[in-house]
């Protein structure tokens, strides 16, 4: 389910205060191959196991926020890294 638009513009990196886009099929695809292969992790050190549906990326960052079930999470000890 995407993001509303005006939502998404008034959200941020909670890291960088940058502007987030949604992710692009190709990054949502290389974070699963990443998790599938068991190398995906987040800032928090933890290895990523659940598949992202979707998510947002910081402007000139490379790192996903996941959305889960609609609701992204904006903790940055969840981003996972590109």
């Amino acid at each position: 389910m995407p993001i509303d638009s005006e939502f998404l513009r008034i959200l941020m990196c909670p890291r960088t205060r940058k502007p987030l886009r949604m992710a692009t099929a190709d990054e949502v695809r290389q974070v699963n191959e990443r998790i599938r292969s068991g190398q995906a992790r987040n800032y928090g050190g933890d290895t990523v196991k659940d598949p992202v549906e979707e998510g947002l990326v910081p402007e000139g960052e490379s790192v996903v926020y996941p959305i889960q079930q609609g609701i992204p999470v904006l903790l940055v000890q969840e981003a996972i890294v590109l």
